[in-house]
């Protein structure tokens, strides 16, 4: 019970990430210990240490997800899914309410439009329903439009939502009733804190997790630069299968979905066609070397896998800071153009982006604060 009391201090603390998380114990081995070091990585980063999550406040919050009838799941629990773990930046918390065995299934995300098309919603209801009669869990986002025609397809039987807010918030509002059901007979899913309102910078966070859950994402409608086409891209670049329904050139809301075709997705008309897709995917479940297995190391300092701050010199931490930007460059091309060794850029990284003089963006890219 400590150790995820530490967990989750050290996630909810100041200028801590999923990656940041993630790296720090695979440097210490456990988040007490990563707790004990922040201020020593913090001071070389240049800046100070950050400010620790009040253990009152997370007191509190643990306390409130007991009452809400939720629960935690944390990255490295033997139910954490093995698909989501893969992600580099897995939520190292997550919050849910429901039937945790739905993500032993096969998954598969169905997203789209707010202001879909009612056709658009029939077809993703029916797909939804379809699909979950093969034993297939429905991920979505809850979202109004092609979000909840996939939840009221498979609410019956099989629906995981994953929220942008707290797991107590309801958003939107009309879908109170569609989120409790859900709760109730599927599975709800949330990574910030109880009583967070969604907020947009939320929805890319929540976007990554229900690409990072599933064998293949399914887009039904789709304008060019929605979120669904962000759940689409996170999705290949995790090298997940990206399905697409095509529409009338004609309408806005099909532009996405026929642009994605004509990038490489797999063109979808019926259940069959993902069922097809889907059915060569490894789940990967067993021998992945995932986030999950960092935890391994826990209680024995001899096994840590520390990349030794001291060891770097001044100079290659000054050298490697002189080439970033407020653009966002890959952390791949920092290696490259510093000579330095991966470990050692990763670890410098980390103390500038504890030290507040760092800020990460998808597809592992990294900048300076603007």
């Amino acid at each position: 019970m400590r150790d995820n009391f530490d967990r989750l201090r050290l996630i909810r603390s100041a200028n801590i990430g999923p990656v940041s998380y993630i790296q720090l114990i695979k440097r210490y081995g456990s988040a007490a210990r990563a707790l004990d070091i922040l201020p020593e990585l913090a001071a070389r980063g240049g800046g100070r240490a950050p400010r620790l999550s009040d253990q009152d406040a997370i007191e509190q919050e643990m306390d409130k997800v007991q009452k809400l009838g939720a629960h935690y799941l944390f990255l490295g629990d033997p139910d954490y899914p093995s698909l989501l773990a893969e992600l580099s930046n897995a939520p190292p918390a997550i919050i849910y309410r429901g039937n945790l065995s739905l993500l032993s299934h096969p998954t598969v995300a169905i997203v789209g439009a707010r202001n879909a098309s009612a056709a658009a919603c029939r077809f993703a209801r029916d797909l939804a329903n379809s699909l979950t009669i093969e034993d297939i869990s429905i991920v979505s986002g809850l979202a109004r439009g092609i979000d909840t025609a996939a939840h009221q397809g498979s609410v019956n039987k099989s629906a995981v939502a994953v929220i942008a807010g707290g797991i107590d918030i309801n958003y939107p509002p009309e879908n109170e009733g569609l989120q409790e059901q859900i709760a109730r007979d599927g599975l709800l899913l949330a990574e910030q804190p109880p009583g967070t309102e969604p907020k947009a910078r939320h929805f890319p966070y929540r976007n990554r997790i229900i690409a990072g859950l599933v064998r293949g994402t399914v887009v039904v409608e789709a304008a060019p630069k929605s979120g669904s086409l962000i759940t689409a891209r996170l999705a290949a670049e995790a090298g997940r299968d990206v399905m697409a329904v095509p529409g009338s050139p004609q309408d806005p809301r099909s532009r996405g979905c026929n642009g994605l075709i004509r990038e490489g997705a797999t063109l979808i008309q019926s259940a069959d066609d993902v069922l097809e897709l889907i059915r060569h995917f490894d789940d990967r479940a067993e021998g992945a070397n995932t986030p999950s297995d960092l935890f391994d190391t826990q209680g024995d300092p001899s096994k840590l896998r520390e990349t030794r701050a001291e060891e770097i010199k001044a100079a290659d931490r000054h050298s490697l800071t002189d080439l970033l930007s407020m653009a966002p460059v890959s952390i791949d091309e920092l290696i490259r153009q510093s000579h330095l060794s991966a470990a050692s850029v990763q670890m410098i990284l980390l103390e500038l982006e504890l030290a507040g003089r760092l800020t990460r963006h998808a597809g592992a890219r990294v900048s300076l604060p603007s």
